[in-house]
Protein backbone atom coordinates (compact mmCIF):
# COMPACT_ATOMS: atom_id res chain seq x y z
CA UNK A 1 0.00 0.00 0.00
CA UNK A 2 2.59 2.64 0.75
CA UNK A 3 4.71 1.41 -2.38
CA UNK A 4 0.99 2.35 -4.16
CA UNK A 5 0.73 5.72 -2.85
CA UNK A 6 4.32 7.02 -3.67
CA UNK A 7 4.06 5.63 -7.14
CA UNK A 8 0.84 7.63 -7.44
CA UNK A 9 2.74 10.52 -5.47
CA UNK A 10 5.46 10.38 -7.90
CA UNK A 11 3.28 9.98 -11.10
CA UNK A 12 1.57 13.03 -9.99
CA UNK A 13 4.68 14.96 -9.57
CA UNK A 14 6.04 14.07 -13.03
CA UNK A 15 2.68 14.81 -14.51
CA UNK A 16 2.90 18.77 -13.10
CA UNK A 17 6.44 18.67 -14.51
CA UNK A 18 5.29 17.61 -18.06
CA UNK A 19 2.06 20.07 -18.03
CA UNK A 20 3.42 22.75 -16.94
CA UNK A 21 4.15 25.77 -18.65
CA UNK A 22 6.71 28.74 -19.35
CA UNK A 23 5.01 31.96 -20.42
CA UNK A 24 7.07 34.39 -21.37
CA UNK A 25 5.79 37.97 -19.59
CA UNK A 26 4.50 40.39 -22.80
CA UNK A 27 5.45 37.74 -25.12
CA UNK A 28 5.67 36.79 -28.18
CA UNK A 29 5.44 40.65 -29.34
CA UNK A 30 6.28 42.21 -26.46
CA UNK A 31 8.26 42.51 -23.06
CA UNK A 32 8.76 43.13 -18.98
CA UNK A 33 8.57 47.13 -20.29
CA UNK A 34 6.61 50.28 -19.86
CA UNK A 35 5.38 49.60 -23.77
CA UNK A 36 3.60 46.26 -23.27
CA UNK A 37 -0.01 46.27 -22.58
CA UNK A 38 0.86 43.33 -19.57
CA UNK A 39 -3.12 43.64 -18.43
CA UNK A 40 -4.51 42.47 -21.60
CA UNK A 41 -1.43 39.78 -22.10
CA UNK A 42 -2.65 38.28 -18.63
CA UNK A 43 -6.39 38.30 -19.14
CA UNK A 44 -5.34 36.43 -22.41
CA UNK A 45 -3.63 33.33 -20.96
CA UNK A 46 -4.48 31.13 -17.84
CA UNK A 47 -1.99 30.23 -15.39
CA UNK A 48 -2.37 27.19 -13.85
CA UNK A 49 -0.14 25.73 -10.45
CA UNK A 50 2.71 24.60 -11.29
CA UNK A 51 3.32 27.23 -14.16
CA UNK A 52 6.48 29.38 -14.68
CA UNK A 53 6.63 33.21 -15.63
CA UNK A 54 9.67 34.18 -17.31
CA UNK A 55 10.70 37.75 -16.90
CA UNK A 56 12.91 39.23 -19.32
CA UNK A 57 14.84 42.46 -19.20
CA UNK A 58 16.55 45.79 -19.87
CA UNK A 59 19.57 46.86 -17.28
CA UNK A 60 16.95 49.81 -16.39
CA UNK A 61 14.36 47.16 -14.85
CA UNK A 62 13.88 44.89 -12.14
CA UNK A 63 11.18 42.44 -10.93
CA UNK A 64 9.39 42.95 -7.29
CA UNK A 65 6.79 41.26 -6.05
CA UNK A 66 3.87 43.28 -4.08
CA UNK A 67 0.80 42.87 -2.07
CA UNK A 68 -2.39 44.01 -3.08
CA UNK A 69 -2.26 47.36 -1.68
CA UNK A 70 1.39 47.81 -3.29
CA UNK A 71 0.22 46.73 -6.75
CA UNK A 72 -2.96 49.48 -6.36
CA UNK A 73 -1.11 52.31 -5.23
CA UNK A 74 2.34 51.39 -6.65
CA UNK A 75 4.16 51.48 -3.58
CA UNK A 76 7.36 49.43 -3.93
CA UNK A 77 8.88 50.87 -0.97
CA UNK A 78 8.39 47.57 0.96
CA UNK A 79 8.05 44.46 -2.17
CA UNK A 80 7.56 40.88 -1.11
CA UNK A 81 10.34 39.50 -3.35
CA UNK A 82 12.93 41.04 -5.52
CA UNK A 83 14.57 40.48 -8.47
CA UNK A 84 17.09 41.74 -10.71
CA UNK A 85 19.73 40.40 -13.96
CA UNK A 86 17.95 40.40 -16.54
CA UNK A 87 15.83 36.98 -16.50
CA UNK A 88 14.02 35.82 -13.74
CA UNK A 89 11.93 32.57 -13.42
CA UNK A 90 8.83 32.54 -10.91
CA UNK A 91 7.06 29.42 -10.44
CA UNK A 92 3.42 29.55 -9.06
CA UNK A 93 3.44 27.34 -6.82
CA UNK A 94 -0.26 27.97 -5.34
CA UNK A 95 -3.38 28.91 -6.38
CA UNK A 96 -4.30 32.91 -5.91
CA UNK A 97 -3.84 36.25 -7.00
CA UNK A 98 -0.14 37.36 -7.39
CA UNK A 99 1.11 41.19 -8.23
CA UNK A 100 4.70 42.13 -9.89
CA UNK A 101 6.21 45.53 -10.84
CA UNK A 102 9.02 47.73 -11.68
CA UNK A 103 11.09 49.30 -8.98
CA UNK A 104 12.45 51.49 -10.98
CA UNK A 105 10.81 55.26 -10.41
CA UNK A 106 7.71 55.85 -12.56
CA UNK A 107 7.18 52.64 -14.34
CA UNK A 108 4.62 50.97 -11.65
CA UNK A 109 2.40 54.25 -12.43
CA UNK A 110 2.93 54.39 -16.23
CA UNK A 111 1.69 50.72 -16.32
CA UNK A 112 4.69 48.56 -16.21
CA UNK A 113 3.00 46.00 -13.36
CA UNK A 114 1.17 42.44 -13.84
CA UNK A 115 -1.67 40.95 -11.94
CA UNK A 116 -1.89 37.07 -12.46
CA UNK A 117 -4.65 34.98 -10.98
CA UNK A 118 -3.49 31.83 -10.49
CA UNK A 119 -5.88 28.57 -10.73
CA UNK A 120 -5.85 25.26 -9.02
CA UNK A 121 -5.30 21.94 -11.34
CA UNK A 122 -7.33 19.71 -10.47
CA UNK A 123 -4.91 16.41 -9.33
CA UNK A 124 -5.96 13.32 -11.19
CA UNK A 125 -8.11 10.39 -9.47
CA UNK A 126 -5.90 7.89 -7.86
CA UNK A 127 -5.49 4.61 -10.33
CA UNK A 128 -7.57 1.71 -8.60
CA UNK A 129 -6.12 -1.66 -8.82
CA UNK A 130 -7.58 -4.15 -11.25
CA UNK A 131 -10.00 -6.72 -10.02
CA UNK A 132 -10.59 -9.01 -12.16
CA UNK A 133 -14.16 -10.49 -12.43
CA UNK A 134 -15.25 -13.75 -10.25
CA UNK A 135 -14.49 -16.70 -12.73
CA UNK A 136 -18.57 -18.28 -13.23
CA UNK A 137 -18.74 -21.83 -12.76
CA UNK A 138 -19.68 -23.85 -16.24
CA UNK A 139 -22.67 -24.87 -16.07
CA UNK A 140 -23.21 -27.30 -18.76
CA UNK A 141 -26.23 -26.92 -21.28
CA UNK A 142 -29.76 -29.04 -20.49
CA UNK A 143 -29.69 -32.40 -21.18
CA UNK A 144 -32.32 -31.33 -24.30
CA UNK A 145 -30.74 -29.08 -26.39
CA UNK A 146 -27.84 -31.86 -26.78
CA UNK A 147 -30.13 -34.57 -27.31
CA UNK A 148 -33.89 -33.85 -27.98
CA UNK A 149 -36.42 -36.34 -27.11
CA UNK A 150 -37.46 -39.33 -28.92
CA UNK A 151 -41.01 -38.43 -30.35
CA UNK A 152 -43.38 -40.71 -29.52
CA UNK A 153 -45.30 -40.75 -32.13
CA UNK A 154 -44.23 -42.34 -35.27
CA UNK A 155 -43.13 -40.22 -38.37
CA UNK A 156 -45.92 -38.63 -40.84
CA UNK A 157 -44.86 -40.37 -44.07
CA UNK A 158 -45.74 -38.30 -47.08
CA UNK A 159 -45.72 -38.70 -50.88
CA UNK A 160 -45.93 -42.69 -50.75
CA UNK A 161 -45.87 -44.69 -53.72
CA UNK A 162 -48.16 -47.20 -54.26
CA UNK A 163 -45.59 -49.75 -54.22
CA UNK A 164 -44.88 -48.53 -50.29
CA UNK A 165 -48.76 -47.90 -49.51
CA UNK A 166 -51.03 -51.06 -49.84
CA UNK A 167 -54.24 -49.04 -49.13
CA UNK A 168 -53.57 -46.77 -51.96
CA UNK A 169 -52.49 -49.54 -54.50
CA UNK A 170 -55.06 -48.73 -57.77
CA UNK A 171 -57.33 -51.60 -58.37
CA UNK A 172 -57.01 -53.01 -61.77
CA UNK A 173 -59.25 -54.42 -64.22
CA UNK A 174 -59.48 -58.14 -64.62
CA UNK A 175 -59.88 -57.39 -68.28
CA UNK A 176 -56.95 -55.09 -68.51
CA UNK A 177 -53.65 -56.58 -69.89
CA UNK A 178 -50.83 -56.40 -67.61
CA UNK A 179 -47.30 -54.65 -68.83
CA UNK A 180 -45.00 -56.82 -65.68
CA UNK A 181 -45.45 -60.03 -64.67
CA UNK A 182 -44.68 -58.97 -61.30
CA UNK A 183 -47.70 -56.64 -61.19
CA UNK A 184 -50.18 -59.04 -58.77
CA UNK A 185 -53.63 -56.97 -59.03
CA UNK A 186 -55.27 -56.84 -55.73
CA UNK A 187 -58.95 -55.96 -55.02
CA UNK A 188 -59.76 -53.45 -53.08
CA UNK A 189 -62.43 -53.47 -50.68
CA UNK A 190 -62.84 -49.86 -51.44
CA UNK A 191 -63.21 -50.06 -54.75
CA UNK A 192 -66.15 -53.21 -54.68
CA UNK A 193 -68.54 -52.19 -56.86
CA UNK A 194 -72.26 -52.11 -55.48
CA UNK A 195 -74.83 -54.94 -55.96
CA UNK A 196 -77.96 -52.90 -55.71
CA UNK A 197 -78.93 -51.46 -59.14
CA UNK A 198 -81.02 -48.21 -59.37
CA UNK A 199 -84.80 -48.84 -59.59
CA UNK A 200 -86.57 -47.73 -62.79
CA UNK A 201 -89.58 -44.95 -62.96
CA UNK A 202 -92.28 -47.45 -63.20
CA UNK A 203 -90.73 -49.50 -60.47
CA UNK A 204 -90.30 -46.61 -57.88
CA UNK A 205 -94.33 -45.80 -58.91
CA UNK A 206 -95.36 -49.38 -57.89
CA UNK A 207 -93.42 -49.66 -54.94
CA UNK A 208 -95.00 -46.64 -53.75
CA UNK A 209 -98.49 -47.65 -54.37
CA UNK A 210 -98.26 -50.43 -52.52
CA UNK A 211 -96.42 -49.00 -49.51
CA UNK A 212 -99.45 -46.33 -49.39
CA UNK A 213 -101.87 -49.38 -49.93
CA UNK A 214 -100.11 -51.19 -47.01
CA UNK A 215 -100.35 -47.92 -44.53
CA UNK A 216 -104.00 -47.73 -45.64
CA UNK A 217 -104.90 -51.45 -44.74
CA UNK A 218 -103.02 -50.91 -41.30
CA UNK A 219 -105.37 -47.84 -40.07
CA UNK A 220 -108.22 -49.61 -40.99
CA UNK A 221 -107.29 -52.19 -39.19
CA UNK A 222 -105.67 -50.19 -36.33
CA UNK A 223 -109.65 -48.28 -36.38
CA UNK A 224 -111.82 -51.70 -36.11
CA UNK A 225 -109.63 -52.79 -33.66
CA UNK A 226 -110.05 -50.03 -31.57
CA UNK A 227 -114.34 -50.43 -32.58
Amino acid sequence: MVRTFISLAFVAMMLKLVMAANYTVGGPNGGWDATTNLQAWAAANNFLVGDNLIFQYGPSHDVIEVSKAGYDSCQVSSPLQSYSGGTTAITLSSPGKRYFTCATPGHCSGGMKLEIDTLATSAPPPASPLTPPPASPLTPPPASTLFPPASSSPPEVDNLSPSQSPEMTPTMSPSAPTTSPLAIPTPSPLTTPSLKTPLSSSARKESLQSSLTMGISLVIVMVLIAI
